[in-house]
């Protein structure tokens, strides 16, 4: 694929979610995008497209939250965070700043098969809720369960106290 196509491609994506915002769970604007069959071919390219797109920002804000201590050398606290609460704060602000592509995946998930179980497991395994070696089918149905608690739990989870800063705010004299 040349750079021309690349940019071609991306911007049949944006078109396409541009359109798609007006009516996000309706059909994929395939046929109302200039240029989306010559980008893409199919209808279920172009979705596979979107959901490679979704995949990539998923996955930054993933890495963003749940950083190992491979990556802040000598960091303080680099292994205290609790991972199911850094990949819903991960999914939770990808959804918020994608809502339109969600929507549109969200929408055409009966379409999606093998990928959208592929982003369940990684919902599973990054949260440490199934580990990367169990077989596929059950680290999916862990992940779908996660994926259902984020869409329909609290939008942001409560907030858990420090014991130790917490005794700290208590014997630190008050101005």
């Amino acid at each position: 694929m040349s750079w021309n196509d690349f940019y071609r491609r991306r911007d049949v994506l944006e078109a396409v979610l541009r359109q798609a915002r007006h009516n996000p769970a309706g059909s994929l604007p395939f046929a109302e995008v200039p240029g989306a069959e010559e980008a893409f071919g199919t209808r279920e390219n172009l979705l596979l497209a979107l959901h490679y797109k979704w995949t990539q920002l998923l996955s930054g804000h993933l890495r963003a939250g749940v950083a190992g201590p491979e990556d802040a050398d000598g960091v303080p606290g680099g292994n205290d965070i609790d991972h199911v609460d850094a990949v819903s704060n991960a999914w939770r602000t990808a959804v918020r700043d994608n809502e339109t592509l969600r929507a549109v995946l969200d929408a055409h998930a009966d379409r999606l098969g093998p990928v959208r179980e592929a982003e369940q497991r990684m919902l599973a395994v990054t949260a440490g809720l199934a580990e990367p070696h169990e077989p596929a089918a059950e680290a999916t149905k862990v992940g779908a369960a996660f994926e259902t608690l984020l869409r329909n739990g609290p939008a942001k989870p409560a907030r858990r106290r420090n014991p130790v800063g917490h005794l700290l705010r208590l014997l630190a004299p008050s101005a």
